[in-house]
């Protein structure tokens, strides 16, 4: 009986720490978006679900705008850090330890200041920029409607750039995990039966490296879904995601309900996203 116990008890620390800084704070929040009235006079419960559906009518937007930010930053994440993983699983040899260093580097500095760097990297006078406009690519980015003239600066790209940047690492991490656990007797088993090396990626690399796949998109997704620094240094005001808008509720104009409604709406729509995705992706299991 004893022993049994000890499970529960080892676990009693945690679900204090879970019910202490997780759950109390939701419920909290939820009783705020129900709440009416004003900082002055104060706030009361009167059950007002109808500000949910004004913040969704209000700030539509902006909730959609911030899914195509993260989903693009997401894929783009994907296409990048997958070939910069197989590298560190299967071809880095004695500088794998050196390479993993590097793509956790960032960490070591804040995200405030990583995304101000990329202020100066896509500055007006800035050698990418001036790179960009002489192979013709801002005339097509423009035509997307990604810049703005011959600027990168405060513009979709911008955004997304930032948002592909500093969470890169996260995406990196999980499929470098997975890749890693690929057995090498896999691969040569497949040479064996005169698979190519297309073959053998399609048909027995990438399906093994799915849980990192799934992992990775949904540790970048998610928090970019609500991130608000990066549109807020390096966009405009019609860039601004619904984590500005979050941010704009609570600080400036001071209308909790509307902010903790507009909150739950944004965790609301992500759980259901999620959800959907990992049915889709067909593995239970996630690095």
């Amino acid at each position: 009986g004893r022993r049994d116990l000890t499970a529960y008890w080892l676990l009693l620390p945690a679900a204090l720490w879970l019910a202490v800084f997780f759950v109390a704070p939701l419920v909290y929040q939820a009783s705020t978006s129900i709440q009416t009235g004003s900082l002055e006079e104060g706030y009361r419960v009167t059950w007002n679900f109808g500000v949910y559906w004004e913040a969704l009518r209000e700030y539509g937007g902006h909730f959609l705008r911030s899914f195509a930010y993260a989903a693009t930053a997401t894929v783009l994440c994907l296409l990048v850090g997958y070939p910069l993983a197989y590298l560190l699983a299967f071809r880095a040899g004695r500088w794998r330890n050196v390479l993993l260093v590097m793509v956790i580097a960032p960490f070591f500095t804040s995200f405030l200041i990583r995304t101000l760097a990329w202020k100066t990297i896509l500055a007006d006078s800035g050698p990418v920029v001036a790179a960009l406009d002489a192979l013709h690519i801002l005339d097509v980015t423009a035509w997307l409607g990604l810049t703005s003239g011959d600027r990168v600066l405060a513009t979709p790209l911008a955004v997304v750039c930032g948002l592909t940047y500093n969470f890169l690492p996260f995406m990196i991490l999980p499929l470098y995990a997975s890749l890693e656990r690929v057995e090498p007797a896999l691969h040569e088993a497949a040479r064996d039966l005169y698979a190519s090396p297309a073959t053998t990626f399609r048909r027995v690399t990438f399906p093994l490296s799915l849980p990192g796949v799934v992992a990775g998109t949904l540790l970048t997704f998610i928090p970019a879904s609500g991130d608000y620094i990066n549109a807020q240094l390096l966009g405009s005001p019609s860039e601004q995601m619904v984590g500005n808008a979050i941010q704009k509720q609570f600080l400036n104009v001071l209308d909790y309900p509307t902010a903790a409604a507009m909150s739950f709406l944004l965790m609301a729509l992500i759980l259901v996203m999620v959800t959907t995705y990992m049915r889709k992706a067909g593995t239970e299991e996630v690095v």
